[in-house]
């Protein structure tokens, strides 16, 4: 059997692993890194930043429209970008995988490749520290990342406050345009995605680079925190979405401004995995780059849940945005 033709089954994990390895970034926060039945990460702060996050072939992608090193590009950059909505520097990802057993290796190396093309974009210094190989028929990547505040409080979605400026950072619906388009005309008659359909759409709809590559901006994170923001979050979900999370953390109401959304405000609103950061900040801050102003934090008083978000003063009543259990509430906008 050639090496092209490896499977996981056919090799077995030891092997996969010894693959897989050298590929992955390394981290700077390391002391003790994989090899061990866990890994040792500095933390100066005396405390880190945690979470994890889950994709799964289907419901999160289709191998027809992405890559493997897309896959793994993706991966990390969705767990990156909550590490820097808290205001923390990334410094460690624990990658788990399953997949079927008929898995090339190949594309497990890809998928690491993914991995380290990310962070050395995304955020130099972090890097894998560790993991797990198992069996499922749906393949699957479950990432948990950690960071450093480096002696910043956390920035929470509960801290925002009447008068309040909300700013983003990062693009809004051109990973939603993008999936729009592929679901559109990269499939074929009976509805199964389609590769070579899934490479004309991409040739022709650059927004679709931006659904299968994220691009979080990850440093301006740190930069928030700095700069006194008092919420922030990841907009992965949808911006009306996730405006709604603050919004109700934090007891206020959220007035967007539909000038400020680009061409198309209600795919901004509605669509997701652009990552950008949605961060409110005191009226009398200086923006840091790239933030910009998109709206304001309005108060609250009667505690109304139904409208927490609206848009150049009425009432936002569109799609919301990613629900896994029901879908994307913005696919056919």
């Amino acid at each position: 059997m050639s090496r092209d033709a490896d499977t996981v089954a056919s090799v077995g994990e030891i092997a996969t692993l010894r693959r897989i390895f050298p590929r992955l970034p390394e981290s700077s926060a390391t002391i003790v890194g994989p090899g061990d039945d866990a890994a040792v990460l500095a933390a100066p702060d005396g405390r880190y930043v945690v979470t994890t996050d889950m994709m799964i072939a289907g419901p999160d992608f289709r191998w027809a429209w992405s890559s493997p090193t897309d896959i793994g590009w993706k991966a990390a950059a969705t767990n990156l970008a909550d590490v820097a909505a808290m205001g923390a520097r990334p410094t460690g990802l624990v990658v788990a995988i399953a997949a079927p057993t008929d898995t090339p290796v190949g594309v497990l190396e890809s998928v690491a490749d993914g991995f380290r093309d990310a962070c050395e974009a995304l955020a130099p210094g972090c890097g894998v520290v560790g993991g797990d190989l198992s069996v499922s028929e749906a393949f699957t990547i479950a990432v948990t990342a950690f960071g450093d505040l480096e002696g910043r409080r956390p920035v929470l979605r509960s801290g925002a406050r009447p008068g309040d400026v909300v700013a983003v950072a990062g693009t809004l619906g051109r990973a939603a345009r993008g999936l729009r388009a592929l679901f559109a005309d990269a499939v074929d008659t009976d509805g199964t995605p389609d590769a070579r359909l899934a490479t004309d759409v991409a040739a022709r709809v650059p927004e679709v680079a931006v659904q299968r590559r994220p691009q979080p901006p990850i440093a301006a994170g740190v930069a928030a925190a700095e700069a006194g923001a008092t919420a922030m979050l990841d907009v992965s979900d949808g911006l009306a979405l996730d405006a709604s999370r603050i919004a109700e953390a934090s007891a206020v109401r959220i007035d967007l401004r539909s000038d400020a959304l680009g061409d198309d405000s209600a795919l901004a609103l509605a669509g997701g995995e652009d990552h950008a950061l949605l961060a409110c900040f005191p009226s009398d801050a200086a923006l840091p780059a790239p933030f910009r102003a998109i709206g304001v934090v309005l108060s609250n008083a009667s505690g109304e849940r139904g409208a927490l978000v609206s848009v150049d003063g009425h009432p936002y009543d569109g799609a919301l945005g990613w629900d896994p259990y029901s879908g994307w509430d913005g696919a056919a906008g």
